[in-house]
């Protein structure tokens, strides 16, 4: 059961052995980053920065949900960026 699911994995459209795995993956570095400001003084934020961070999040959760084949990976990192960068204008608006 489990090596049918890792076989169906790895030979998925958007598996590991394609960028729109790795992509993604790597893209969990920005709202890692971002979830590490969470201590930094709002007074340290930048708006262009969380701006961008968030209408990327919002644009391209929007675009994984319509592209075939469907990249969840793709969907849920830009989920959290979008909701990273909303936390984080909110506390700079403040």
């Amino acid at each position: 059961m489990a090596t049918s699911k890792l076989q169906a994995l790895w030979n998925h459209p958007a598996g590991p052995k394609t960028i729109h795995f790795w992509a993604p993956t790597f893209k969990w570095g920005i709202s890692i980053a971002n979830i590490a400001d969470f201590s930094k003084p709002p007074e340290k934020l930048s708006y262009p920065q969380q701006i961008a961070v968030t209408c990327t999040g919002l644009i391209w959760s929007r675009y994984s949900t319509v592209i075939t084949p469907k990249n969840w990976n793709l969907f849920s990192v830009n989920v959290a960026m979008a909701g990273t960068g909303l936390y984080q204008l909110s506390r700079k608006i403040r």
